[in-house]
């Protein structure tokens, strides 16, 4: 099993979560978040600019079983592209074990 954590921008979420509906991925968590990068988002105000080093971002959690990680990547990068500075990030890491609360069963099926 894999986990597939992403940070994308917040304007994007709802393209990415039916290209992962698209694909069958149909559980998730999600929370906004604030962060740092190399983008400089800046705000107007009565004509005025504010700069701020803050960036509003969405960090999604996905746990998928090995054969269905490539597709959910790919899925995640087609999406969430802009093509600028900023579109975020993709991280994954090996998952061991899931088990599922209900019923005490573990391993792959769980996540179905």
């Amino acid at each position: 099993m894999k986990k597939i954590e992403a940070i994308i921008r917040k304007s994007k979420y709802r393209v990415v979560k039916e290209a992962l509906h698209e694909v069958g991925v149909n559980f998730f968590s999600y929370w906004d978040v604030t962060g740092l990068g190399n983008e400089k988002e800046g705000h107007v105000y009565r004509g005025v600019s504010y700069s701020t080093s803050d960036i509003q971002r969405r960090y999604l959690s996905i746990v998928v079983n090995d054969d269905f990680a490539e597709k959910t990547i790919n899925a995640l990068l087609k999406s969430a592209a802009t093509g600028e500075v900023g579109d975020g990030k993709i991280f994954v890491s090996d998952i061991d074990e899931c088990y599922r609360i209900r019923t005490g069963e573990k391993g792959g099926d769980t996540l179905k």
